[in-house]
């Protein structure tokens, strides 16, 4: 029995070694360079070598292992399970879904089997939740392998203003976009919603627009009328693209292409209106409102050959700058967008140097900033009887994270006021845990003097006998930077791989110490050799770990992929255990 167990273990680990191996710098720049030729044949409308291309990538083994490292080991959901229960797979089983998922086995293979209903809770609305569909593992590797095949040739023909969940977008750039339309001028927004988007989607207009060759239509259409299995219960899916699915964003954005130039293609008095649309929220931009609500009613007819409708509870109309129906400016993606009529001292202006007596302003939103103190309200109330060290740590991710994303627009008075928020959830925190003693005595303990500043913290020593503070950190310490929109139809497919390198560590929500690294490695992995793409999963890790004698400085660390890191990782742990084997104190 021991020796079935052995052997076993001996044959797991060479299929990891096996796997590890692998020449994946050689297996991303081929599968990459297909991929490129994808989006340069769509950009000259030759749809027949696309279709090739998009053929001959589907069944090479290196976008076959990609796909099946995305699904196993860089996505965050590796770890869940779809209704076969599977998840985590080893090394060994990798290999056997490679070959499983190839082209050749789809015409024989059978009906995919249904997605997992899990209800997650929509952000900021307990009371709402928003159901996931979570397909099994062999499914999202063939999803994977067809989005390596179908997003170059997307990329090439997506609508500029299009940012929602494509590679090299984000959030930021939808909103530097909305700020570029309305700051020469005060305009009516069309602010919109489309309700349920992923849920009511028409299958026969979706594959009709993806115009793709026989097979591949048979396998999306499969994948979705698959149905929904929730706990034992199933039901068939005649409309929509479960969230959860890898491709399933794709498909949402394939959808809606086309809708902002069915609006431009009217006439109007005027210019004509400028669509922005971040996946299923979209605004659109004009100067008078009748020809507004024109373009609304395109909107409105052009959805309905979709099977989708606006959501009239999150649709209006406003004004940048003047009271409309009661309200001026509008939110979206957690931002205020607002202009203030100022004086000359303060007014902005026009590219030709005249004052325009009105300044335009992004900010955190009010629902924001109320959201992010909740949060920290909560996680403050859960950790009652908690340590003093694992509350700091559990509240520096949450505070760092929400301030990297809302830095990039006017965010200092924002950021104060969750600072004020912050410290007296804070003594009301201290104040719980010790009833019978003093608010002076609570102060005492738990605050400290860090830079001539006051901190909610403590002080430790580390490993070399140091005294060092721990402290929560401050919203305010994260300063304001400017950001940089993307180019116009700028793709990664595009073959300008340092320009993306160069994007990547001015991405919102890459930290200062990612960003430093990147820069110092000028957007390349230490250990693969290949440029970071956006999209890639970024692990910081010691060169030499800290049990190793490494230090804790940003000399000593490296960013890795998430795959390059689970080797380095490994080998790390092997190092450390044979040390450990001969008796040699590592420290």
């Amino acid at each position: 029995m021991k020796d079935r167990k052995t052997s076993s273990t001996q044959e797991t680990d060479e299929m990891s070694v096996a796997w590890n191996k692998l020449p994946w710098r050689k297996l991303e720049q081929h599968c990459f360079r297909i991929q490129k030729r994808i989006y340069q044949a769509k950009q000259n409308g030759n749809t027949r070598k696309v279709e090739k291309l998009q053929k001959v990538l589907m069944k090479s083994e290196a976008a076959r292992l990609l796909a099946v490292r995305r699904v196993t080991q860089d996505n965050q959901g590796k770890k869940t399970a779809g209704v076969d229960g599977v998840k985590s797979i080893l090394p060994k089983e990798r290999f056997t879904m490679v070959h499983l998922i190839h082209p050749k086995h789809w015409k024989h293979s059978k009906r995919p089997l249904p997605v997992r209903r899990v209800w997650i809770p929509k952000p900021g609305k307990p009371n709402e939740r928003r159901p996931l569909g979570i397909p099994v593992m062999v499914e999202r590797s063939k999803q994977a392998l067809v989005k390596l095949a179908l997003e170059p040739a997307w990329e090439a023909v997506f609508e500029p203003h299009s940012y929602g969940f494509r590679p090299g977008r984000s959030c930021h750039d939808a909103i530097g976009a909305i700020f570029l339309a309305i700051k020469s001028k005060p305009k009516f927004v069309y602010d919109a919603d489309i309700k349920g988007c992923f849920d009511n989607l028409s299958h026969d207009a979706l594959l009709e627009k993806l115009h793709t060759f026989p097979r591949l239509t048979h396998m999306i259409k499969g994948w979705l009328k698959a149905g929904v299995m929730e706990g034992l219960d199933f039901s068939t899916t005649e409309s929509g693209t479960p969230q959860g699915g890898v491709i399933s964003p794709l498909l949402m954005n394939v959808a809606l292409h086309g809708m902002a130039t069915a609006i431009q293609e009217v006439k109007y008095q005027g210019e004509k209106p400028i669509v922005i649309r971040y996946a299923d929220d979209f605004v659109v931009v004009h100067s008078n409102k009748e020809e507004l609500q024109k373009a609304a009613t395109l909107v409105t007819e052009w959805l309905k050959n979709m099977g989708l409708w606006l959501s009239p509870n999150k649709t209006r109309v406003t004004h940048t700058l003047t009271p409309h129906e009661g309200n001026v400016g509008f939110d979206f993606l957690g931002f205020t967008i607002r202009q203030f009529p100022v004086g000359k001292t303060h007014s902005g202006k026009s590219t030709h140097g005249k004052l325009l007596g009105f300044k335009t302003l992004v900010k955190p939103s009010k629902e924001s900033i109320k959201r992010h103190t909740q949060h920290i309200g909560q996680v403050l109330r859960k950790q009652r009887n908690a340590p003093q060290e694992r509350v700091i740590r559990d509240l520096n991710p949450i505070i760092r994270g929400w301030c990297y994303y809302h830095r990039w627009v006017v965010c200092t008075e924002a950021f104060n006021a969750c600072d004020h928020i912050t410290f007296w959830q804070l003594c009301r925190w201290g104040n719980a845990r010790h009833p019978k003693k003093s608010k002076q005595w609570v102060k005492e303990k738990y605050i400290i003097r860090v830079d001539e500043r006051n901190y909610f913290g403590m002080y430790f020593k580390d490993a070399e006998g140091e005294t060092k503070p721990m402290y929560v950190v401050s919203h305010a310490g994260m300063h304001h930077q400017d950001y940089t929109l993307v180019r116009g139809n700028a793709s990664p497919y595009d073959g300008n791989l340092l320009y993306w390198a160069k994007r990547l560590k001015q991405h919102p929500l890459v930290n200062n110490e990612k960003a430093k690294l990147l820069q110092i490695q000028k957007g390349q992995c230490p250990r693969c050799g290949l440029y970071f793409r956006d999209g890639d999963r970024l692990e910081v890790d010691h060169s030499i770990p800290l049990v190793l004698g490494g230090k804790d400085a940003l000399s000593n660390k490296w960013v890795y992929h998430r795959h390059c890191h689970d080797e380095k990782t490994a080998e790390d742990l092997a190092t450390i255990t044979r040390y450990k084997a001969v008796g040699i104190n590592h420290k």
